[in-house]
């Protein structure tokens, strides 16, 4: 447990480095806004697969936001799986029977963030939400591998766990049944896609200048401009 005088201590520190680290303090991309594409999923699509060929940790999470029936809000990150130029649409999988699945079926609305530090950017999505339904081909066509397909077997995702051991039972089952059918649907996953109406790219600066595209959802095509930082 941790003591008082150590709480206080470790407070000050924090309370001092938030106030005096600079954020975006380091070299930063370019980004013209003029040269950006008529879409904005591909641009997404050319931001991303910027991340990853730098190989930038976990740079295919998103955080995805959404909320419940009274409007309290939630959000949790998650991986991204597919974003569709022609539809425009973001695809995540989810487990219908988890909060966020059950928020989904009352709220069909969320916004999706990217965000990677080491370039200072971050793209928002915004839109309605379909499930587009269960999930019945191999995982491993759909990027799930052993240990997510095995989690959820498992499943009661965020309910009350009663101790860690009860959670080692659990697993072992559940990776014995993976184990001795690896092809077998995943239980309650489901693709969902966001519908984007509005997207924005985010290029931090240093200064403070940073440069915001915007892009709204118009009856032909899309319109787009740039932001106050």
């Amino acid at each position: 447990m941790t003591r008082p005088a150590q709480q206080s201590e470790e407070l000050a520190t924090l309370r001092q480095l938030l106030r005096t680290r600079p954020p975006m303090d380091r070299k930063l991309p370019v980004f013209d806004p003029a040269d950006a594409p008529d879409d904005p999923a591909t641009l997404h699509v050319s931001w991303l697969l910027e991340a990853m060929t730098a190989e930038l940790p976990d740079a295919q999470v998103v955080t995805v936001s959404t909320s419940d029936g009274d409007g309290h809000p939630d959000a949790r990150v998650l991986v991204l799986r597919d974003i569709d130029p022609v539809t425009g649409g973001w695809s995540f999988f989810a487990d219908l029977r988890s909060p966020k699945g059950e928020q989904l079926a009352v709220t069909p609305w969320a916004a999706l963030t990217s965000y990677w530090p080491d370039f200072g950017r971050q793209v928002r999505v915004r839109g309605p939400v379909e499930a587009i339904g269960r999930q019945d081909a191999p995982p491993a066509e759909r990027g799930v591998g052993p240990a997510g397909h095995t989690a959820a077997v498992v499943g009661r995702q965020s309910q009350r766990l009663g101790s860690a051991g009860e959670l080692e039972s659990a697993w072992r089952l559940a990776a014995a049944e993976v184990a001795a059918d690896p092809s077998a649907p995943v239980p309650g996953l489901t693709r969902y896609v966001l519908r984007a109406e509005a997207v924005e790219f985010w290029q931090g600066d240093p200064g403070r200048r940073h440069i915001r595209l915007a892009y709204e959802r118009a009856t032909c095509g899309w319109e787009r401009g740039l932001l106050w930082p």
